[in-house]
């Protein structure tokens, strides 16, 4: 797949999440947010699960086997997607959406920073601008409204950060196992149990808040879990882990887009201008990397 390719994927992705926002918020009328987490990724492997079976059958006629690191950081995959979506959804009982939203958009200069501390990875200094745009472009079209801390909005805070750790390592792991439906399927199925565990030993299941929040549950698993994570697997085989995050970014400007198409929020000025500032980020933190350097054209032109 080249790199353009990719690119699109992941805005297809970012368009994905962004449809979700408002079934995430719906669901949580009828079910805890560990219920919510833990069965919609159950049903997102359920689906992928045929898909991922193919893969391995093809691995193995190949002769090719799975290491335990392998497994070990599909887990760890997991966990890491657990955390960042079960800490979102208990954020959003206590925050308001906007903050919710705006918070979350965190993980987009984290990815970045954690890549350099962690990996020793240097950026393409466009990143780091863009970056910073991004989440002016979100507060801009959160409607330039001070956040006020509340424990909502420590709990979002704290998810931006495995969001930021689960992007920086989910690519790097489908790129090395090449099976990027037999890594999703792992994943969610980790996520899953993990999540139904624990919301068997906190949260109270009913029968009436299940058909309550049916609908939610099952947008969530087929659309959000099932495609959008999946494709974001496949797209970040092919993409730097910072210029994904930009990208992924640009699930604010849908969820707003949505909220105005289904729910009938409007959007004012100060909300153009931060759709505009994060598609503008986006453009240009893929293409500027392309454009050659100054040395590359002084030689080009003859002149070195």
């Amino acid at each position: 797949m080249k790199r353009s390719q990719a690119n699109l994927v992941l805005l297809a992705v970012a368009v994905i999440w962004g449809s979700a926002f408002v079934a995430q918020a719906e669901g949580m009328a009828g079910v805890g947010p560990l219920t919510f987490t833990g069965i919609r990724f159950l049903l997102g492997t359920a689906i992928v699960a045929p898909l991922a079976w193919r893969e391995w059958q093809i691995l193995s006629s190949r002769g090719a086997r799975l290491l335990p690191a392998d497994a070990l950081g599909v887990a760890v995959l997991g966990v890491l997607l657990l955390l960042g979506a079960a800490l979102q959804q208990i954020g959003m009982i206590s925050t308001t959406v906007t903050n919710a939203g705006f918070l979350t958009a965190l993980y987009v200069p984290l990815v970045p920073l954690l890549a350099w501390l962690i990996l020793g990875t240097n950026p393409h200094w466009s990143v780091w601008p863009t970056s910073i745009g991004c989440l002016a472009g979100t507060w801009l079209l959160s409607g330039a409204q001070a956040v006020e801390p509340a424990v909502g909005d420590l709990w979002v805070i704290a998810s931006s950060v495995f969001w930021a750790l689960h992007v920086l390592f989910v690519g790097r792991l489908a790129e090395r196992i090449a099976a990027p439906f037999l890594v999703a399927c792992g994943q969610f199925l980790v996520c899953g149990l993990l999540g139904l565990l624990g919301a068997g030993l906190t949260e109270t299941i009913t029968a009436s808040g299940m058909r309550q929040a049916l609908l939610p549950i099952v947008y969530a698993g087929v659309v959000s879990v099932a495609i959008g994570f999946t494709a974001q697997v496949v797209g970040q085989r092919y993409a730097q882990a910072a210029d994904a995050a930009i990208i992924l970014s640009a699930e604010t400007v849908f969820a707003a887009l949505f909220g105005f198409l289904l729910m009938g929020d409007r959007l004012n000025a100060s909300g153009m201008v931060g759709c505009a500032l994060i598609l503008t980020c986006i453009v240009v933190v893929q293409v500027l990397p392309l454009a050659p350097t100054a040395p590359a054209l002084e030689r080009r032109d003859g002149r070195r």
